[in-house]
């Protein structure tokens, strides 16, 4: 039986790849649904598939930032409404690529091709991964938060941020002189900040890369996060860990 991941922002994309697979590939094994990048990004790391159909533009978390956790561990199907991703991604190595809307005769292709590969090593994705970064329209980013703190209003830059982290309704913004609540959330945040600076390390935590001092492996083989101006450390999950992979 082979497993595999939907991650798809759109419900009725969704569904109807995922009935699609059924009929045109009975044994696939669908382990579990994302319809933002953080959802994806903790999927893949709970469910270990061997299959992954990724949509390249997602919310919460893009999916090229999720590719790039998926590179070399699964086989990676592109889904794009933009042809010129997918043209990128099926030329250099992606295991294969659907156009939205769905064609069943081109989700047929794709299945086979899967069929053929799922016996060799994942595709790395770094080199396209770079690619389709660099052709991406460029766009802008939020550059301060406002935050309560009893009855003023504190205008917090990105710059001074440490790390966000989520709680329950609320998200936790902490800079160097402590912490305060504000309501927005992960998801929310991670559709407004710079994706270079703003990393998502855990569930429900970011860490801007700037106060980052090291990154420390333990004993057990698990990384965690020291800050510059900050006390704690912060744990990576597996699913996350590809951001370090120099170490």
């Amino acid at each position: 039986m082979t497993t595999a991941i939907l991650a798809e922002d759109e419900p009725l994309l969704r569904d109807e790849l995922r009935q699609l697979l059924e009929q045109l590939w009975p044994q696939l094994q669908i382990v579990a649904e994302a319809e933002d990048g953080l959802e994806a990004l903790h999927a893949l790391e709970a469910q270990r598939p061997q299959v992954l159909f990724l949509d390249i533009q997602m919310p919460g978390l893009s999916g090229l930032d999720v590719a790039r956790a998926a590179s070399g561990r699964c086989h990676v199907v592109f889904v794009t409404a933009y042809e010129r991703y997918a043209v990128a991604a099926f030329e250099q190595g992606a295991v294969d690529y659907l156009l939205k809307p769905f064609s069943p005769a081109r989700l047929a292709s794709a299945v086979a091709r899967l069929q053929e590969r799922l016996n060799s090593m994942p595709a790395q994705l770094d080199g396209l991964l770079r690619t389709l970064a660099e052709g991406a329209p460029k766009r802008s980013y939020l550059r301060w938060i406002n935050a309560a703190q009893g009855r003023d209003v504190r205008l917090v830059t990105t710059e001074e941020i440490c790390y966000f982290r989520s709680c329950s309704k609320y998200t936790e913004l902490v800079t160097a002189e402590g912490a305060t609540l504000i309501r927005k959330t992960i998801r929310e945040l991670l559709d407004e900040l710079d994706p270079d600076v703003f990393w998502p390390i855990h569930r429900g935590v970011v860490v801007n890369a700037n106060a980052i001092a090291a990154v420390h492996r333990k004993l057990n083989g698990q990384l965690e996060v020291r800050l510059k101006a900050r006390p704690e450390t912060l744990p990576v999950s597996e699913a996350c860990a590809w951001r370090f992979r120099q170490m």
